[in-house]
């Protein structure tokens, strides 16, 4: 059963992105569609296979494909906004495009399924934040920062619609060129975070305006950490590994941080019971 479920889940994955890579295909008449959720899927689903088989690397290598794929040949060479800007930009036009596209499925309606599967295995971002040395937060939460991540958020939009509204000329290459600055301001920031609060994913936690729209849909998660409370012991080693601090030993949708699990699955290799 734990062979057929190590396959399972990395196949259906699979499945997802290639329907979605078909079916943008087709209906686009564009087939980048076809490669480009073909290579993630495939990426993801040997990330995912990679984990389940406690591969030590696998998310690394995971993110490193996506991220980097995303960074680097979407970002920079085919000049595409692929953060919160770009969504607003593509939304504004009303074309159903490049970034609309990426948070309609990562972001937005992909969470119902993974949840923030996107922030633990293709985010840009924390993939090179959690090579930083604070794996496993070294500090206290800092639950006053949470906020910030509205502020961010609103930002992003009334930088856009600023733009629109104001008749700026050339605002496709401004959007490109605030893609550039804004990683420059994502990596500083959650760099400086990440040492002031001892805490790798302190600017996704505190700061990241993506996760306002990944929060509340991750809740419906189908895919959860979930444990079996016959064989968990209370070690509590699960709590102590989690980046998020997430209590998975509730199995309740209300756990604490429960829409903060990015399905490391640290708590997974760590269990001595294999109760998760």
């Amino acid at each position: 059963m734990k062979r057929f479920n190590k396959i399972i889940l990395p196949l259906f994955m699979l499945l997802v992105f290639e329907a979605v890579a078909v079916t943008l295909w087709l209906t686009k008449n564009n087939i980048f569609y076809l490669f480009n959720f073909s290579y993630i899927g495939v990426s993801l689903s040997l990330g995912i296979f990679l984990v389940m088989g406690r591969y030590r690397y696998a998310r690394r290598v995971v993110q490193l494909l996506v991220g980097l794929y995303m960074l680097v040949f979407l970002g920079i060479i085919r000049r595409e906004n692929m953060q919160i800007e770009g969504f607003w930009y593509y939304l504004f036009t009303g074309v159903f495009e490049a970034a609309t596209i990426h948070y309609a499925v990562a972001k937005i309606f992909g969470p119902l399924i993974f949840g923030r599967g996107w922030c633990g295995y293709a985010c840009w971002t924390a993939m090179v934040l959690d090579f930083l040395p604070y794996k496993v937060p070294a500090g206290p939460e800092k639950k006053k920062l949470r906020p910030v991540r509205y502020f961010t958020f609103a930002l992003s939009l009334v930088f856009v619609a600023a733009l629109f509204l104001s008749g700026a000329g050339n605002i496709e290459r401004i959007i490109f060129w605030a893609f550039i600055a804004g990683n420059v301001i994502y990596y500083a920031s959650g760099i400086i975070l990440a040492f002031a609060c001892k805490d790798n994913r302190a600017f996704c936690k505190y700061i990241c305006p993506v996760t306002v729209f990944l929060k509340p849909m991750s809740y419906f998660s189908l895919f959860r950490i979930k444990c079996d409370k016959e064989k968990c012991v209370s070690c509590g080693k699960c709590k102590k590994v989690c980046p998020m601090g997430v209590d998975v030993t509730d199995n309740s949708r209300k756990r604490k941080n429960a829409t903060e699990c990015i399905l490391c699955m640290e708590c997974v290799k760590n269990c001595p019971k294999d109760a998760l």
